[in-house]
């Protein structure tokens, strides 16, 4: 989700938010431009498409089911819902994916992203050690939008592994809608002040959300991307295709600032998928029609 803010902290984990000179508390360094920080993480939301590699799980054949494909929905909802009504919820977020997407990032590098090499796990130690040492600092940022990449591409893998690819599909439209219902009623800033301005102890890095120079995106914003990537890694060139036409749509999508406060972020990656399965339909019975008989009248 994307939004504008003119308060000190971020105001979402599931926008994209223009903060103020104050909001790196300990930092007085320069942000950068909110358009231009804006337009970096549209780029790097439609390169996340490209990255999932085509894995099957044979060990959790026994696990297909499409109850998985509500697993995205389920998680925002129950969120926005959970920090409502309980304290404390926020918090565990922050340390849920402290744990967590360390070790997600190393088995994307070495199995679930394209191109993955066992060797290439050695860059997530390097990583997480720069979103720690520059908390707060463009090289810190890039390196926590990195490991939360490569954490959300594992997950995204997984799930295509064990779901029917058409609820899959299903499960990102669904995201979106309810993402815009949420944006539109307005529930879930209180949530996202909440989850943003959480931090773990020993100023360690705060992986609930990606942040850099003055936007801040939310952590399922990419996941989305990278499940859509993972329904289309088994053809690389459609993938390839799918990330361009993401990157250009959330490029777009960020004019509405111009007009708005708050957009849906995970609106361009819906958008895509809708295009892209209508052209191959179109395609496909273009291809079935020349190849049927015609036949000369009795």
């Amino acid at each position: 989700m994307i939004a504008r803010a003119s308060c000190h902290r971020f105001s979402s984990a599931r926008r994209r938010v223009r903060l103020s000179a104050g909001a790196r508390v300990g930092h007085d360094r320069r942000l950068l431009p909110f358009g231009v920080s804006i337009c970096l993480l549209s780029l790097v939301q439609g390169a996340v498409v490209a990255l999932p590699a085509a894995r099957e799980l044979p060990a959790l054949g026994r696990l297909r089911s499409g109850w998985w494909a509500a697993i995205p929905l389920a998680a925002v909802v129950g969120f926005v819902f959970a920090a409502r009504a309980l304290s404390g919820v926020a918090d565990g977020l922050t340390y849920l994916a402290l744990i967590s997407v360390p070790p997600l990032a190393v088995a994307a590098a070495a199995w679930g992203a394209r191109g993955a090499r066992p060797w290439r796990t050695v860059v997530v130690p390097a990583l997480f050690a720069l979103a720690w040492a520059d908390r707060g600092g463009l090289g810190g940022e890039a390196a926590g939008v990195a490991l939360d990449v490569l954490s959300a591409v594992t997950l995204a893998v997984i799930l295509v592994a064990v779901t029917p690819r058409a609820l899959a599909k299903l499960g990102i439209v669904a995201m979106a809608v309810v993402d815009v219902w949420l944006v539109a009623s307005d529930l879930l800033s209180a949530p996202n002040r909440a989850i943003n301005a959480a931090a773990p102890a020993a100023h360690l890095p705060q992986l609930q959300r990606a942040v850099f120079g003055s936007a801040v995106v939310g952590y399922e914003d990419l996941f989305i991307a990278a499940l859509l990537g993972a329904l289309l890694a088994a053809t690389p060139r459609l993938a390839l295709r799918a990330a361009v036409v993401v990157a250009l749509l959330a490029l777009l999508f960020d004019l509405l600032f111009l007009a708005v406060s708050e957009l849906p972020a995970t609106v361009p990656v819906a958008v895509a998928l809708v295009a892209l399965d209508a052209r191959d339909r179109r395609l496909t019975r273009r291809a079935r029609s020349r190849t049927i008989p015609a036949y000369p009248d009795q």
